[in-house]
């Protein structure tokens, strides 16, 4: 894992389109913006966990 240090409004670039900013520190506590394509689905990690299980689910079921 890359760990890096950034301060408000200073970013890092993923690939050459993907562009995350840390837009607002509150204790410990920081809020990040993505810039990304549209192809490119960007989720909060305990969303795209649901996510993938309900489409895991939903492969089951069609079984």
């Amino acid at each position: 894992m890359l760990v890096l240090s950034r301060r408000k409004d200073e970013s890092i670039v993923i690939g050459e389109n993907i562009e995350v900013t840390v837009t607002n520190l509150n204790g410990n506590k920081v809020s990040l913006g993505v810039t990304a394509p549209k192809h490119i689905p960007v989720h909060r990690r305990e969303i795209y966990k649901a996510v993938k299980l309900q489409n895991t689910r939903s492969k089951i079921s069609r079984k």
